[in-house]
């Protein structure tokens, strides 16, 4: 009889309560479950953020969390996963720093963590209670772990300068309220 392990035991828990509050939240955006707006409605929201195309910035935040979630709860290419949700929450980040770090007040700590937690478990792995770990750790190699998070760090970083430019754009073509016409 084997033991169980504590480490991936710990691993298992982690992954799947983040993957599903995660998943939760991309289903929300991409068909409108558990109150959410669906696609449309993520469109708009996201249009009104700054994210521009609207509608593929809504399906790449949906796909992100939906997808990365599942990913990670199910301990399948868990770089990969971690890093999608990661870059997801990056974009959610930049719309909520101004608000400052605390939730309370509509800031950026509640993506922050789901972000930060996403990437560790994407760049510790799943453990051996996972699908990666069954499959003999097929899509989980060292180098997808680079790859991954490069490429999910370039895309974040593309998408939150683009939103800057836009919402820059946006502050200097409105006329200043103290300004007298």
């Amino acid at each position: 009889m084997t033991c169980l392990n504590r480490r991936d035991l710990g691993l298992l828990v982690l992954r799947v309560g983040t993957g599903a509050v995660l998943a939760a939240h991309g289903t929300q955006k991409l068909f409108g479950w558990f109150g959410g707006g669906g696609i449309e409605g993520t469109t708009h929201a996201m249009e009104a953020m700054g994210f521009s195309p609207g509608r593929e910035s809504a399906i790449a935040a949906g796909i992100g969390e939906a997808g990365g979630g599942a990913l990670l709860a199910l301990g399948l290419a868990t770089p990969a996963a971690g890093a999608a949700a990661a870059g997801a929450m990056a974009g959610a980040v930049a719309v909520h720093a101004p608000a400052g770090f605390f939730a309370q007040s509509g800031g950026y700590e509640y993506p922050a963590f789901l972000g930060f937690t996403a990437a560790a478990i994407g760049v510790a792995g799943a453990g051996r209670y996972s699908l990666d770990h069954a499959t003999g750790h097929v899509v989980d190699r060292p180098w997808v772990v680079a790859v991954a998070f490069l490429g999910s760090a370039l895309a974040a970083a593309a998408v939150v300068g683009r939103r800057e430019q836009i919402q820059s754009a946006r502050s200097e073509a409105e006329p200043d309220p103290d300004e007298a016409p």
